[in-house]
């Protein structure tokens, strides 16, 4: 954190609080070293509105509650083919679905193929996460004493929280086209140990990778492909909670009233430059342009 990102922050506050999150505290250097003990930050912006979760047993949750609401759910099934006819035709290996609507979405597992004029307009990207073997309570509370989840405002951002057993989880980085890194703990720890270095020696218990879909805009994508196909993606790491929006703005456009997913899907769909063949190098030379931005602090 540098003062160019602290100023804008104080900007995004001003801007939340006329839309009315009134939650939002500004924190100076001294009071974000209470928060959170790194000496990384000039100061922070604290929502106390805010939270945060366990989003795979969020999934696993939900999932129940489809069945138990008689509804199906099929894993392991890749789509091959959506036939835009009425009722579409959802092909898999294994079998077909006939549907009065489709919804896509796929997101940053979708595919180049299955619908082209989606992939033209976002790009798959990779990020990377660390998970330490648990920490002694006392470690644990000094670290972040009040347990809040933090990003820090960087192009290329870190993002960290306790788990409910002490142990540290933070991720970080970007890997364009979603590729998986050879060795992900030499890729995080670096990171890991300049925001707690006090944590040098930490055994690392988990490591993984996941993917999310990055649009030009940052902005998420709703819209039509068809008269009953509809998508909905590129929510460019901000998944948990703008995939709930979606799913209650789909569920209100399906039961007739599309004014709030039209309000979103008038928003333009930028394709990102260079296509599908250019788009990986050109954003990586980008997000490189950027991060030098913020280690120069300008």
């Amino acid at each position: 954190m540098n003062h160019k990102q602290l100023e804008t922050l104080e900007e995004q506050k001003a801007n939340w609080e006329r839309y009315g999150n009134t939650q939002l505290e500004l924190l100076d250097r001294e009071a974000i070293r209470r928060e959170v003990d790194s000496d990384r930050y000039v100061g922070a912006l604290l929502d106390h509105s805010g939270g945060h979760i366990h989003p795979l047993n969020l999934a696993i949750g939900e999932a129940d509650a489809i069945r138990l609401n008689g509804g199906r759910v099929y894993e392991q099934s890749p789509v091959t083919r959506i036939q835009h006819t009425s009722p579409a035709v959802v092909s898999t290996a294994r079998g077909q679905v006939t549907a009065r609507y489709v919804i896509v979405a796929g997101n940053a597992y979708l595919g180049d193929k299955l619908e082209p004029e989606l992939a033209k307009r976002s790009m798959p990207c990779g990020t990377q996460v660390v998970t330490t073997a648990p920490l002694s309570e006392e470690v644990a509370r000094s670290l972040i004493p009040k347990n809040y989840c933090v990003e820090d405002c960087n192009y290329l951002l870190d993002y960290y929280r306790l788990t409910g057993d002490n142990r540290l989880l933070y991720g970080g980085g970007v890997v364009y086209g979603a590729r998986d890194p050879d060795d992900v703990e030499r890729l995080i720890m670096p990171k890991l140990l300049k925001t707690f270095p006090q944590l040098q020696g930490v055994k690392i218990d988990y490591r993984w990778t996941g993917n999310f879909l990055l649009t030009l805009s940052r902005m998420p994508q709703f819209g039509r492909l068809d008269n009953n196909i509809y998508y909905m993606q590129g929510y460019s790491g901000h998944g948990v909670t703008c995939t709930h929006l979606a799913g209650r703005l789909i569920s209100e456009l399906l039961r007739g009233d599309a004014e709030r997913f039209d309000a979103f899907a008038k928003l333009p769909h930028y394709p990102f430059p260079g296509g599908r063949s250019l788009r990986i190098p050109f954003t990586a030379m980008g997000a490189a342009y950027y991060s030098l931005r913020d280690r120069l602090g300008v």
